[in-house]
């Protein structure tokens, strides 16, 4: 996925309009842990990992975070906000119909820094064990269906019709990571999108 700028705490201000003030402890921390977690994987990744990366001491990591299950539901929150622009960016930029959705994940399943869905692979790692993942992931993959539902026909079955493009998008992103192309596990996706027609 290309590179956004990060989340900006409320207690983040500008100096004056021309220089932004520098991340605080907390921005760092967590967009350490989204890089890491991310690219690594979330149990392969320490918490002395994460504040080296982000460049705290100790004390600062644990005055903002109490442990590291409260840092991975940050890592989710923040990664939705951020891949949620992504995506209702990309799809606008590629026409926001329902002919947009296999381009603009076009951009994120061929990114060399593609490594699946973070919530995906969260729940593949935790799982039960920290139920506040599972949530997350619920809450993403709706917001997703959502935006994916803005794009076709209105309807009796455009939820239904939204579930089912969803998953297909679901299956994209688990198949791009073992296939020879993004093309290939797009594949599945454009078929299905042949029979929809785009809300004019």
């Amino acid at each position: 996925m290309a590179c956004m700028p990060t989340r900006r705490s409320s207690a983040d201000t500008e100096a004056d309009a021309g220089a932004p003030v520098a991340a605080s402890a907390r921005d760092r921390i967590v967009q350490a842990a989204h890089d890491l977690f991310y690219r690594e994987g979330i149990r392969a990744t320490g918490v002395d990992r994460v504040i080296a990366e982000a460049g705290v001491t100790k004390v600062t990591f644990y005055r903002q975070f109490p442990s590291k299950d409260a840092l991975i539901l940050e890592f989710l929150e923040f990664r939705h906000e951020r891949w949620m622009r992504w995506f209702t960016g990309a799809l606008a930029r590629h026409g926001g119909t329902a002919a947009a959705l296999v381009p603009a994940l076009r951009e994120w399943l061929g990114s060399p820094a593609y490594r699946g869905c973070a919530f995906i692979n969260s729940v593949g790692e935790l799982g039960p064990a920290l139920p506040g993942v599972v949530e997350a992931a619920r809450r993403h993959k709706a917001d997703m269906t959502e935006a994916v539902a803005a794009l076709l026909p209105a309807g009796r079955g455009r939820a239904a019709l939204a579930r089912a493009v969803a998953l297909a998008i679901d299956g994209a992103i688990v198949q791009a990571q073992y296939l020879p192309s993004a093309e290939a596990a797009l594949e599945p996706l454009a078929y299905l999108l042949k029979a929809v027609r785009p809300v004019a």
